[in-house]
C-alpha cells in the first residue's frame, strides 16, 4: 500500500506554515506549533495574512492594532511588533524571517503555505473532479470558524464573511456529492442545523428538501419550503426562485426523477461522526498520519482520560479515503473482564472485530478466527483497535497474526500498555499544554481553549478574560492538561462560576462526578476515568501505585524502594513494578524521577487510607527523608558539595512535605533533627527566609526532644535573623542556647 498522505496540496513556502480555518495557528514544517502569544504581534500576524500577499500600509496596520489609542511613537512601536513576529518565525524555521517583507506602502507576508490556498486547491480539485468521493475531503481542514479570536476586529471581518462563504459553498458541495452517492439518509438530519443557521440560503434549502424526499420524509420537505417561503415573504417579499418552485412542485408531484441513487449497499468505516471540535491535536493528527504510512502497528499510548480514542478516530477519518476496503474502529472497551475467562479473552476480541467488519457467525463455514483471517488477506484497510488495555496479551497474538497474513492491513491502537510487538511504533499522547504559573497571555495554550470551549458550550457568551484567565489557567494547571477532566469541570461553570470551581478542586471526586450521559460508564466521572486503569493492575501494582502518593511532587527510585516496598513487594521488585506502571501510563517519568498526576495522587491517597496504611507510609517518607537530610549534611562539607546540593534541589518538595508532618504529629525530636541536618543546605542556597520559618516552626513544636537538637536550632535561627536582618536580641538568643545546653 502507498504511504497515506493528510495533505494532497503542497506548499510553495517551505518555511513554516500559517492557518486561518480556525484559531489563527503557526507550524514548522514537522508539524509542531509555534506559540505567538504576544496579542498585538497575533493581531499583526492576522493582519497580514488576510491581506494574501498585498501589502498593507503602515498607517492601516497602526490604526488596526492600536485603534484610536495609539502609541507615542507609532512607527517605531509598529516595527518593534514586526522585529517581534521575525524572531517568532526565526525560532521556529531558521530563515523564516525573511517572509515578513517591508514593501511601500507598508508591509506583506510573502507566502502561500497557508490553510486557506490548500483549502482553496482542493475545493478546486473536489469540483472538477466526476468521483463524488473526491469531492468530500476539502472541510477536513478546517478547525473551527475562521480567525475565530478576531471575530470583533474590523480588519478581519471582510476575510471571516468571505472565509464563511467559501466554506458554506464547500458544505453545499459535499452535500451534493452525498447525495449522488445516496448518503442521503445521514445528511437529511446532519443539513437541518446547517440550514437553520442560514435559513434564506436557497441552494441548501434546495439540498436539505431532496434529502428529505430521499429518506422518505416527504411532509417535512413540504413543511421546510413552507417555512422558507414564509420567511422570503416576511423579511424580503420576495418568493423563492424558480429552481426551488420546480424542486417543490416535484416533490408534490412524487416525481419518480428525484429518487435518485440507491443508498450504497454497505459503508467503508464505522468511524463515529465527532460531536465536538477537537481542540489542540491539529499537529498531534498529522504526526500520528505520518506514521501509520511508515509501519503497519500504531499504539497510542497515555493515561486515562488524555484523549487517546479521539486523537486515533480523528486520525483514522482523515486517512479512511487512502484505504481501498475503509477504516473500522473495533471497540474493546464493552468486555467485562472480571466476569470473563482469561481463556476466552481472545475469543471475544475476535467476536468485536468480526462485529465491526460486518462479518457474520455461521458455524457451518469453519471458525469464526479462521474466517477473519481470510477476509483480511486480500484487503488495504485501516483498523483502529481501541482500548487494548485489558486484553494486552491475546490483542497482541491476534494483531501478530493478522498483520502477517494480510499485508494490505494497517492496525492503529489504543492502549495504557504497550503491545509489545517486533515493528510496533508507539507514539505516546500527551496531556493538552498548560500555562505555567508565571505567563500572563493564556489564550493560546490548548488545555484553556479546551476548557473555555466547553464551557461555552453550557454558558453561551462565556469567553476568556482578564478576570477569569489567571483562575482558568490554574483549573488547567491542577487537572495536569487531561482532556476528559477539562470537560468534565467545565460543566461545572454553568453552577458555580470559575473562582469557586478553583476551590472546590481540592474535593475533585465529589466534584467531578457528572458528565456526558452518552459517553461510556468509565468516562463519565473523574472517578470512573481512574477506577478503570486500578482495576486492571496487579495486587503488587496497586500497592506500590498508592504508596507512591505519600511523596511531594516525585521521587527518585532510591526513595521508591524504601517507601513503597514491604507487605508482599521486596525491595528488588519495585523497579520492574515501577516500569510496569511507566508502561500503563499511571506514572510519568521526569528524567531519573518518577511522579503521579495530580488526580491520580489523590485517588491513590483515598486507597491509601482505605488499606489503613496512610500513617504508616508517612511515618516511612519522614524517616527517609530525615535520614537523607542528615546524610546529606555531612556531604555538603566535601568534594561531593555540587552533587548533594542538586538532590537537595530536587526533593525540596518531600523534604518540606516531611517537616510539615512531623509538625502535625508534635514530632519534636525529629522535627528538630530534619531542620539542623538542612540548615546549611539552605544557608549555601541562600534560602535564608524559609530556613528560619522552618527553624521557628520546629522551635515552637512543645513534644521531647534532646536539649542539644533545641540548643543547634536557637543557634541557627539566630543566625538566619541576623543575615535577614531582623531586629533580634542575639544576647537573649545566646543566654538561651546556654542554659539549654546546661541542663542538658
Amino acid at each position: 500500500m502507498k504511504r497515506t498522505e493528510l495533505s494532497v496540496v503542497p506548499a510553495t513556502v517551505l518555511d513554516v506554515r500559517f492557518g486561518l480555518l480556525g484559531p489563527l495557528a503557526v507550524w514548522t514544517t514537522d508539524g509542531r506549533a509555534v506559540g505567538v502569544p504576544e496579542v498585538k504581534v497575533r493581531v499583526l500576524l492576522a493582519n497580514l495574512l488576510v491581506q494574501e500577499g498585498r501589502a498593507i500600509s503602515a498607517d492601516k496596520l497602526v490604526e488596526d492594532l492600536w485603534g484610536d489609542r495609539p502609541p507615542g511613537n507609532p512607527a517605531n512601536t509598529l516595527q518593534t511588533k514586526v522585529s517581534q513576529l521575525r524572531g517568532t518565525l526565526e525560532k521556529a524555521e531558521p530563515g523564516s524571517r525573511e517572509l515578513v517583507v517591508h514593501q511601500a506602502p507598508g508591509y506583506l507576508l510573502r507566502t502561500d503555505a497557508v490553510d486557506v490556498s490548500q483549502f482553496r486547491a482542493l475545493a478546486r480539485q473536489a469540483k472538477e473532479t466526476k468521483d463524488p468521493q473526491a469531492r468530500i475531503s476539502p472541510l477536513a481542514l478546517w478547525r473551527g470558524p475562521a480567525l475565530a479570536e478576531f471575530a470583533d476586529e474590523s480588519f478581519a471581518a471582510p476575510a471571516i464573511q468571505r472565509l464563511e462563504e467559501e466554506r458554506l459553498v464547500a458544505l453545499e458541495e459535499r452535500a451534493e456529492a452525498r447525495l449522488s452517492l445516496g448518503e442521503h439518509s445521514g445528511l437529511a438530519g446532519e443539513l437541518g442545523d446547517l440550514v437553520g443557521r442560514n435559513p434564506l440560503r436557497e441552494r441548501l434549502r434546495g439540498l436539505q428538501l431532496r434529502a428529505l424526499y430521499r429518506a422518505g420524509r416527504q411532509t417535512e420537505a413540504l413543511e421546510s419550503y413552507g417555512e422558507l417561503r414564509a420567511r422570503l415573504a416576511e423579511e424580503l417579499g420576495l418568493e423563492p426562485g424558480p429552481e426551488l418552485a420546480a424542486l417543490h412542485q416535484a416533490i408534490l408531484k412524487q416525481d419518480p426523477a428525484l429518487d435518485g441513487p440507491a443508498p450504497p449497499a454497505r459503508p467503508r468505516t464505522n468511524l463515529p461522526a465527532p460531536l465536538t471540535e477537537l481542540v489542540g491535536r491539529d499537529a498531534a493528527v498529522r504526526s500520528v498520519g505520518a506514521r501509520v504510512g511508515e509501519a503497519r502497528l500504531v499504539t497510542l499510548i497515555g493515561p486515562g482520560g488524555v484523549g487517546k480514542t479521539r486523537l486515533a478516530v480523528e486520525t483514522a477519518t482523515r486517512l479512511a479515503p487512502g484505504f481501498r476496503d475503509g477504516a473500522w474502529l473495533v471497540e474493546l472497551a464493552g468486555l467485562d473482564r472480571q466476569a470473563s475467562p482469561e481463556s476466552s479473552l481472545a475469543e471475544w476480541a475476535v467476536e468485536a472485530t468480526t462485529a465491526a467488519l460486518g462479518i457474520h457467525e455461521d458455524h457451518t463455514a469453519g471458525p469464526l478466527a479462521e474466517r477473519l483471517v481470510d477476509a483480511l488477506r486480500t484487503k488495504e484497510i485501516l483498523l483502529v483497535l481501541d482500548n487494548c488495555e485489558q486484553l494486552v496479551e491475546p490483542m497482541a497474538e491476534l494483531a501478530a497474526r493478522w498483520l502477517r497474513a494480510a499485508p494490505g492491513l494497517r492496525i492503529l491502537a489504543t492502549s495504557q500498555d504497550p503491545l509489545g510487538l517486533a515493528g510496533e511504533t508507539l507514539w505516546p499522547v500527551p496531556p493538552l499544554d498548560v500555562p505555567g504559573e508565571a505567563v500572563t497571555d493564556v489564550r493560546d495554550f490548548s488545555a484553556v481553549r479546551l476548557f473555555v470551549a466547553r464551557a461555552a458550550d453550557k454558558v453561551p457568551g462565556f469567553t476568556l478574560d482578564a478576570g477569569n484567565s489567571a483562575a482558568v489557567a490554574a483549573i488547567c494547571r491542577r487537572l495536569d492538561g487531561i482532556p476528559l477532566a477539562l470537560e468534565l469541570a467545565a460543566t461545572k461553570v454553568r453552577v458555580l462560576g470559575v473562582p469557586e470551581l478553583l476551590s472546590r478542586l481540592r474535593d475533585r471526586f465529589r466534584l467531578l462526578s457528572s458528565g456526558n450521559r452518552g459517553a461510556p460508564p468509565r468516562q463519565r466521572t473523574l472517578r470512573a476515568m481512574i477506577d478503570w486503569s486500578w482495576e486492571l493492575l496487579t495486587d503488587a501494582e496497586r500497592i506500590v501505585l498508592r504508596r507512591l502518593a505519600v511523596h511531594g511532587e516525585s521521587c527518585a527510585l532510591e526513595a521508591a524502594e524504601a517507601v513503597c516496598a514491604g507487605d508482599g513487594v521486596a525491595v528488588e521488585d519495585v523497579l520492574e513494578i515501577l516500569a510496569r506502571l511507566v508502561d500503563r501510563s499511571l506514572v510519568v517519568v521526569d528524567g531519573t524521577r518518577y511522579r503521579l498526576l495530580e488526580s491520580v495522587a489523590l485517588y491513590c491517597i483515598e486507597r491509601l487510607k482505605e488499606a489503613g496504611e496512610f500513617e504508616e507510609l508517612h511515618t516511612r517518607h519522614y524517616d527517609y527523608y530525615l535520614a537523607l537530610a542528615e546524610r546529606a549534611e555531612t556531604r555538603l562539607r566535601g568534594p561531593d558539595q555540587r552533587q548533594w546540593l542538586e538532590r537537595l534541589d530536587a526533593e525540596t518538595a518531600n523534604l518540606r512535605s516531611a517537616l510539615d508532618g512531623l509538625r502535625r504529629r508534635d514530632a519534636a525530636e525529629p522535627a528538630l533533627r530534619l531542620v539542623n541536618a538542612l540548615s546549611w543546605y539552605w544557608y549555601l542556597r541562600g534560602k535564608l527566609g524559609e530556613a528560619h520559618r522552618s527553624l521557628t516552626d520546629a522551635l515552637a513544636i512543645e513534644g521531647e526532644a534532646a536539649a542539644m537538637a533545641r540548643v543547634r536550632a536557637v543557634c541557627w535561627q539566630a543566625g538566619m535573623a541576623a543575615l535577614l536582618g531582623e531586629e533580634a536580641d542575639l544576647a537573649e538568643q545566646a543566654a538561651e542556647a546556654l542554659k539549654l545546653r546546661s541542663g542538658s
